[in-house]
């Protein structure tokens, strides 16, 4: 089996990178394919013809999407369209990364697969228009939604940083620490992810899945947690969402359940809590 994996340098695409036996990997990065090209999309696909293809890549600078649309739409959304054309042509499947920004945030219980999306941002709009691609062009597909991602290579968008490192980071400058307590989620370890990723594309079980350390907590939670297994007594401070406003609405509730996957009898997530511990042990902060 031949694996593609665009994106391969950044934080979950570096794990896929070790999850994935060498010898069925194809690593690609935006040296070597840059999806919103289409000719090229087409060139890369028959140059490789891969089995499968893991499509990491994304315009996900949440707030630049409010006033820079079309670099948005043209990754998210038109970039996955050439992508899944080029799959459909070359007779492989496509495993799409997506987010929970599809949703408005406004359930109170986890959401699953079944839930109707509601996107309030560019961001979502342009994420969930790739998906509905997806579904619309190849029928071989695994569309899989996340929510806050968390990898030994950081995101690249990001500066190659994530949550955890920029609250370690702070508290190495900072008296104390002021984090969100009313936004709620499932932080997830992207190795945790390219492990159950990997599982379920060995499958033909094609269609869309949740898939999350399970449980949730706030942003604020999830940040005591981390300070609480380092031993750091850094005061942090729960404030509101609105007292940092963003110029792009996010959804105020993200935890979501991996149902579909459960139904499979493939769910191997542990639970946000352990998965944060096994986050600090593989970057050196915890034996």
């Amino acid at each position: 089996m031949k694996i593609m994996i665009i994106g391969a340098d950044g934080q979950l695409g570096t794990d896929l990178a070790k999850v994935i036996p060498t010898a069925e990997q194809i690593p690609l990065t935006i040296t070597d394919l840059d999806l919103t090209v289409k000719e090229q999309v087409k060139l890369v696909m028959a140059k490789y013809l891969p089995d499968i293809v893991i499509n990491t890549a994304a315009y996900h600078q949440v707030d630049n999407c409010e006033d820079h649309e079309l670099p948005a739409f043209a990754v998210n959304t038109f970039g996955v369209k050439y992508l899944a054309e080029a799959c459909r042509d070359n007779r492989a499947a496509l495993v799409h990364l997506s987010t929970d920004y599809v949703f408005d945030g406004e359930k109170k219980t986890p959401y699953v697969e079944t839930d109707a999306p509601n996107p309030q941002s560019i961001y979502a709009i342009s994420k969930y228009a790739g998906e509905q691609c997806v579904k619309y062009i190849l029928p071989e597909h695994f569309i899989i939604r996340s929510t806050g991602l968390y990898g030994v290579a950081g995101c690249l968008g990001k500066g190659g940083t994530n949550f955890v490192e920029g609250m370690v980071k702070k508290a190495a400058t900072q008296p104390e620490l002021k984090v969100v307590n009313d936004e709620v989620l499932s932080p997830t370890y992207t190795l945790d992810l390219a492990n159950n990723i990997y599982a379920l594309i060995k499958t033909k079980h094609y269609g869309l899945y949740h898939l999350v350390n399970h449980g949730g907590c706030s942003w604020y939670d999830f940040t005591v947690k981390i300070f609480a297994l380092l031993g750091n007594k850094i005061p942090v401070k729960p404030i509101k969402a609105q007292e940092f406003p963003t110029k792009a609405k996010r959804p105020h509730y993200s935890i979501m359940q991996n149902a579909a996957l459960a139904k499979i009898g493939l769910d191997q997530m542990r639970p946000w809590e352990e998965a944060l511990k096994a986050y600090l042990i593989e970057k050196g902060y915890l034996q």
